[in-house]
């Protein structure tokens, strides 16, 4: 199981994510912020609250989180 070691919020609701192995890379979610857990990021200022949590998945205050790795399926295709 792949870890987020860096998270960093960009422009258009994107995420440049960093893993214990060293790949980066960017995932745009601008189609994905629905529902109770993700509609609250669709808010610029909130979406940028994102961190790292203990288990190296992403996660935002109101507990929203993304499994690692989801994302770094992503980011390695």
């Amino acid at each position: 199981m792949r870890r987020v070691t860096n998270v960093e919020a960009k422009p258009e609701y994107t995420l440049a994510v960093t893993f214990d192995d060293g790949t980066y890379g960017e995932v745009c979610l601008a189609d994905r912020l629905f529902g109770p857990m993700f509609e609250p990021l669709k808010d610029p200022e909130f979406f940028a609250q994102v961190r790292v949590d203990e288990f190296g998945a992403v996660c935002w205050p109101n507990d929203a989180d993304l499994a690692p790795d989801a994302l770094y399926r992503k980011v390695a295709a």
